[in-house]
């Protein structure tokens, strides 16, 4: 039914072909080309990009189901991409068209940066005029459309629209491990390290990288330092190694540029700090290798996402559609007009070219804008003389996760910064009632973004009735168990007058089940880990052969860890609490395993949330897949338990902790200034106790007391969650016949219709609605 609505009456099956190198782009081509199989179309490989495009012959080959197992944990791309001089000439995209012509292909779904996708643009502007041609020359016979569709595949994140591009969150991961590895040798040795990271015309890398590890001073393109930075740089490193600090750490991106234009390199850098302060200064030019390595966890998702909406994308486009760019819009996947995504790209290098720094800054977007702006906040050379003769408590709730403490660090500092008293509670709640409280400083929170846990101390349950606060102190909470001891605490209010004080609680949970938040602190990390076990088992079972794994994975109720990972890992299955199963969804799994081992992709790997099910456990799952698939293939079982907490914070879970601290202790002083009344605080109304959010692509602040209606405090989990969407599609990347599946094909279907249906948004009108959920 589906076919027979999308498939043009009459046309012939709809063939379409992927091309052009980073990590990520294979869950693209993979997503890409199971979804379109899925559809009913014939999918081409064009192996090394446009080259393989001018060239055809063995360059084009169709694409199988098989042909995209086991792509998912590769970085690159196999189907290899190479720089097309050819193609920039009409002669050498006449060839192009003719190989296309002579396949049948229409549709032409492109990866690659700007470039790529405004030659794509041109080829298909010209696409009329090269097909008559090619008919004068006998070398055609009809003319045709071409449909095209694109996906931006860059590390540096430079192509406005999209909030991400494929490859910057591995890149940043790479960048991260060669940051954290210098970090202890550098620290032993009482040196400064500049590391020179990519980025010629965008400064993300760097900038997030700074972030990410509290670099004393970062240069980008988009911003060269005022002039005299010399003498201020070295003002910096010295302040700092004269607290203490036995690390300096300087972030340089490759295109970085004093405000006359002349570039500033690492090594100018290091004979400045030598020659001004007699440091022991060493650099590290990063290279091509932030473009390699496994692709992390959110690249995989990304380009499967993306993947799935540009074949929703071909199969409604008419001639008349202009060619639309894949992208993402918080955590919305959107399809946006190509060629004015490009030109505001083209905008930003203008706005460079012509020394309107903060136009760049601002035409890169909300989100480079945002961490610019929490990066200058963090690089204080001192805090202010002035003090608030307020005292800001912050307390760690529940278990820990990593970026707990990138969190702490943001909100100490930026609460110094303000003039307050910065206190930290030791052990929770528990350490509260206790009074285990101490003043926390400066350089108490150094080095904290890189290390996992809770440096606080964190304490899974907590006694309401043993506060005994002394302290007039806002709070800073986090996940959760915070969440209602957060209510709870609003409730005493009535009780207890010390309680009358600004709170706010900032989501940390590996499970990303907190209401009011889109994601949480520490799920990133705990996916990542997920993902890459799960690589490692589909390796020794693609060894194996003929081998199925039953993973547990955390999570309480939520299943978010379980329906990501399985995204992210391929997953045949994903048991979860908010999408029930039974029985026959058991039966109708093990079915699909028995019909794989047919196949020449011999393993599976199924995921369970801990508490999916009371009855079906994972003992008893691993029974029932052991015994059903006896003479077929064996099984084993996998409980991945705390490991999932551990670790070192992603880059993810670093900035975002690291932004979210800051905002929440700058929305404490707004409003403690605002209930700040005849020497003292009191606030009772329901917006000076908030969660601290991200909807959509925007942190807002919830009142505890409205999301109450949102959340089923039975199994701690919101009643609604964004990620449910996107199950249907881990089914049919993982070759379910869904509409055997009675349980989702209803839900699955209406999904598919929806989105078949909606026109693409024009950038206008997306614009508009960013500014107002912004705002």
């Amino acid at each position: 039914k589906f076919l027979d609505e999308t498939k043009p009456s009459g046309s012939p099956e709809n063939p379409m072909f992927v091309c052009l190198c980073l990590s990520g782009m294979n869950a693209a081509v993979r997503a890409t080309v199971r979804v379109g199989l899925y559809t009913g179309a014939k999918v081409y490989f064009v192996h090394e990009g446009y080259q393989g495009l001018v060239d055809g012959g063995d360059n084009i080959k169709l694409a199988t189901w098989e042909s995209v197992s086991m792509m998912l944990q590769l970085g690159g791309t196999v189907i290899g991409s190479a720089r097309c001089m050819d193609f920039r000439a009409r002669e050498g995209r006449m060839k192009a068209a003719l190989n296309l012509v002579k396949l049948g292909i229409t549709n032409l779904c492109v990866i690659g940066g700007d470039g790529s996708l405004t030659g794509a643009n041109q080829f298909r502007t010209e696409w009329s005029t090269l097909l008559v041609d090619l008919v004068k020359a006998g070398k055609a016979k009809t003319s045709s459309h071409l449909n095209i569709v694109g996906m931006v595949g860059s590390i540096d994140n430079d192509f406005c629209g999209t909030d991400m591009t494929i490859g910057t969150d591995s890149a940043l991961h790479r960048i991260i491990e060669v940051v954290d590895a210098i970090t202890t040798t550098a620290q032993s040795h009482q040196r400064t390290f500049i590391l020179e990271v990519m980025g010629r015309h965008c400064g993300y890398l760097a900038l997030v990288t700074a972030l990410a590890c509290g670099a004393d001073w970062v240069f980008i393109p988009e911003m060269p330092p005022d002039e005299g930075w010399e003498g201020h740089l070295c003002r910096r490193l010295a302040d700092q190694r004269a607290r203490g600090c036995r690390l300096n750490v300087i972030i340089v991106a490759e295109g970085a540029m004093g405000r006359d234009g002349k570039p500033i390199g690492s090594e100018d850098i290091k004979k400045l700090v030598e020659k001004n302060l007699g440091f022991d200064t060493r650099t590290t030019v990063l290279g091509h290798v932030q473009r390699g390595g496994t692709p992390s966890a959110f690249d995989r998702i990304l380009g499967s996402r993306m993947g799935v909406e540009a074949v929703m994308a071909l199969l409604e486009a008419t001639p008349e559609t202009p060619a639309c760019v894949v992208s993402l819009s918080g955590n919305q996947a959107v399809r946006l007009p190509l060629m004015e995504c490009v030109q505001v790209t083209k905008d930003v290098t203008t706005a460079m070219a012509e020394n309107r720094w903060e136009d760049a800054i601002k035409l890169r977007g909300k989100s480079f804008e945002n961490n610019w702006n929490t990066y200058k906040m963090l690089a204080h050379i001192n805090p202010p003389d002035t003090k608030s003769n307020i005292n800001v408590a912050i307390v760690n709730v529940g278990a820990p996760c990593a970026g707990m403490n990138a969190a702490v660090r943001s909100a100490v500092r930026i609460g110094i910064i303000q003039g307050h008293n910065m206190l930290a509670v030791h052990d929770g709640f528990e350490g509260l009632a206790h009074g285990n409280i101490v003043p926390i400083t400066w350089t108490g929170v150094s080095g904290w973004t890189g290390k996992g846990g809770s440096e606080l101390g964190t304490k899974r349950y907590y006694i309401i009735s043993l506060f005994q606060l002394s302290l007039l102190s806002p709070l800073l909470l986090s996940p959760h168990q915070a969440f209602m001891g957060g209510l709870e605490l609003v409730t005493a209010r009535e009780k207890y007058e010390e309680l009358c004080i600004p709170m706010v609680v900032i989501p940390a949970t590996v499970s990303n089940n907190v209401p009011g938040s889109d994601f949480s602190i520490g799920a990133d990390t705990a996916l990542n880990t997920i993902t890459s076990t799960c690589d490692r088992i589909k390796q020794s079972a693609a060894g194996t052969k003929r081998r199925v794994f039953i993973i547990e994975t955390m999570g309480g109720y939520c299943g978010y860890l379980a329906t990501m990972a399985g995204l992210a890992a391929g997953a045949d299955a994903a048991y979860i609490y908010e999408d029930k199963f039974g029985i026959r969804d058991l039966e109708m799994n093990v079915e699909h395993l028995v019909q794989k081992m047919k196949t020449d992709v011999k393993r599976g790997l199924i995921l369970r949330n801990e508490k999916c099910n009371a009855n079906y456990t994972t003992d008893f799952i691993f029974a029932l897949y052991s015994e059903e698939g006896k003479g077929v293939f064996d099984c084993r079982k996998n409980i991945l338990g705390h490991m999932q907490q551990g670790g070192t914070p992603t880059p993810f879970d670093r900035n975002f902790g690291t932004k979210m601290g800051s905002k929440a202790v700058l929305w404490l002083t707004e409003k403690l200034k605002e209930m700040y009344r005849h020497g003292r605080i009191f606030a009772n109304t329901p917006d000076s106790a908030c969660v601290l959010g991200m909807r959509k692509r925007a942190l807002t602040f919830q009142p505890l007391a409205e999301l109450n209606e949102q959340t089923d405090f039975e199994h701690r989990i919101p009643k609604t969650s964004w990620w449910l969407k996107l199950r249907p599609i881990m089914k049919i990347l993982a070759k379910y016949n869904i509409s055997l599946d009675t349980s989702e094909h209803a839900h699955m279907e209406h999904v598919i219709k929806k989105r078949v249906s909606m026109p693409a948004p024009l950038i206008k009108k997306h614009k508009e609605e960013v500014e107002e959920e912004e705002e």
